[in-house]
């Protein structure tokens, strides 16, 4: 019983977080700060959960780091999420046989 409680209160919570900004913003936002603010707001957020997930993921910082510099590379020579993704897990793997 305590167990179908909590469910149903994570629930309702969640539902009100989503259902709240609809509620709140009927009209058309006309506020450029608030528009550009909105805008950044998904970047900042998973910034916020992935950055903390990536120095943690592997044994060592540092072999974490050196897979996200790999992946910042080569996102910045616009390679794809797929080479991102595999050049930052191999660099981090064979860094960590050296750390």
């Amino acid at each position: 019983m305590k167990m179908i409680a909590l469910m149903a209160v994570m629930a309702i919570v969640t539902y009100i977080i989503r259902a709240l900004p609809i509620t709140l913003f009927r009209k058309e936002i006309k506020s450029k700060w608030l528009k550009s603010f909105l805008y950044y707001i998904p970047y900042a957020v998973l910034g916020a959960m992935t950055l903390p997930a990536i120095f943690f993921s592997t044994g060592s910082v540092f072999s974490a780091s050196l897979g996200l510099v790999g992946a910042m590379l080569m996102a910045f020579f616009d390679k794809g999420l797929m080479a991102a993704a595999v050049t930052s897990v191999v660099i981090a793997f064979v860094s960590g046989f050296f750390v």
